[in-house]
């Protein structure tokens, strides 16, 4: 990991397919997992995990990240639900995302109507639930048709 780390900071040109937006807690399961399935199958990922060196600003890399990213998704899970009950830096991300028409919600250990009590402009994007499908790699593939083919 620590050789993607350095390799992103120092290659970095800031473009990137996908901006994944995902709470604090989900970085190195679900998030992680997500982000490792769509750069398998070619997809340029905007991952705080791999995209914020140490020592730099979080706020401005993100910021970065979002201007330079053609579309978002949200990883929709209960742990994002807090962060955004909480106002934490998914919601800043969040309302950027929803600022554009470039954002798809990934709900995962939840559902659409949960989203909706929390975030009904969220729950209104056409997206995928992890559950309708067999596994996450699946759903990376979804998304992957879908971004590679814009």
């Amino acid at each position: 990991m620590r050789e993607q780390v350095v390799q992103v900071a120092q290659t970095d040109d800031g473009g990137r397919d996908l901006f994944l937006c995902h709470a604090w807690a989900d970085r190195q399961g679900a998030a992680l997992e997500l982000n490792n399935l769509l750069t398998g199958l070619e997809v340029s990922v905007w991952f705080s995990e791999m995209d914020v060196p140490l020592g730099t600003s979080l706020i401005r890399k993100i910021d970065k990240g979002l201007a330079g990213s053609r579309a978002g998704i949200v990883l929709v899970t209960p742990a994002l639900f807090t962060s955004l009950n909480n106002e934490g830096i998914a919601a800043q991300e969040l309302s950027a995302l929803l600022a554009t028409d470039r954002v798809i919600p990934i709900v995962h250990g939840t559902t659409f109507d949960e989203l909706r009590r929390v975030s009904p402009l969220l729950a209104a994007r056409s997206g995928l639930d992890t559950a309708s499908y067999s596994s996450l790699e699946e759903v990376a593939t979804k998304i992957a048709d879908t971004v590679l083919l814009d």
